[in-house]
């Protein structure tokens, strides 16, 4: 069991960084193997054949995440800690769900190559980065929370102003909402845009609004890594 814990969990080991490396190429092939399914016209043959070396990567994967799971001694540390989440995002999708856009989560597992090449640098720097994450939480929640009542309040502002100028534009609340998405992130698409002027008025409203958005998020988890680099 010990020097299973040493192939595995340890990376500064001879075996433990050869058993990363592998792990790293299978990644490589899975990702190959996923791109090479959403060819047009793939003979059928092929299709099967890059359908199996995805199944038992998965299956590789999963015995992988398990093993971790019982020869780590704090379990719960390693399933909610960061690479404890990418390892479960690596294999989730297979299982949930054939669609390449959730099994495609498996590049995220390349950032585990920063700990395996001794980068410490970036491992420090990731580290810092979730520790932020952490610690604005609460704010962030509460932010998503207000940032989710204020875009539907503005698909019912803009349904008020445009819907009976523009009934086939903003149909519906439905419609309205993804005005309210591109406006509200200062995207603004233009593919539906309001032409009274009282919605004019209220795009412009929700524009100002749009950049608080943007902004707030980012200075709350630029304020929590300065706090902790600061403990560091």
């Amino acid at each position: 069991m010990e020097k299973l814990r040493e192939i595995i969990l340890k990376s500064d080991t001879r075996k433990g960084k050869l058993f990363d490396i592998a792990i790293q190429l299978l990644i490589a092939i899975s990702l190959s193997s996923i791109s090479l399914e959403t060819l047009p016209d793939l003979e059928r043959n092929t299709y099967l054949f890059l359908a199996k070396i995805e199944s038992i990567i998965a299956v590789i994967f999963t015995i992988e995440y398990l093993l971790r799971i019982i020869l780590t001694e704090k379990k719960t540390s390693y399933l909610f800690s960061f690479y404890g989440i990418i390892d479960l995002l690596a294999i989730l999708p297979f299982y949930l769900s054939g669609s390449v856009t959730f099994q495609a989560l498996r590049v995220l597992r390349f950032l585990r190559l920063f700990r395996i090449l001794k980068l410490t640098r970036y491992t420090d720097a990731i580290s810092r980065i979730w520790k932020a994450i952490l610690i604005a939480k609460e704010e962030l929640v509460l932010f998503s929370i207000v940032t989710l009542m204020l875009l539907y309040l503005s698909a019912v502002g803009i349904y008020h102003f445009e819907h009976a100028a523009q009934p086939e534009n903003y149909k519906s609340l439905f419609d309205c909402l993804w005005w309210a998405v591109a406006t509200l992130t200062t995207v603004g698409y233009g593919d539906i845009y309001p032409i009274t002027i009282g919605g004019r008025l209220f795009t412009f409203v929700i524009l100002m609004l749009g950049l608080g958005v943007v902004s707030v998020p980012t200075g709350v988890i630029a304020s929590a890594l300065a706090a902790v680099r600061k403990s560091e």
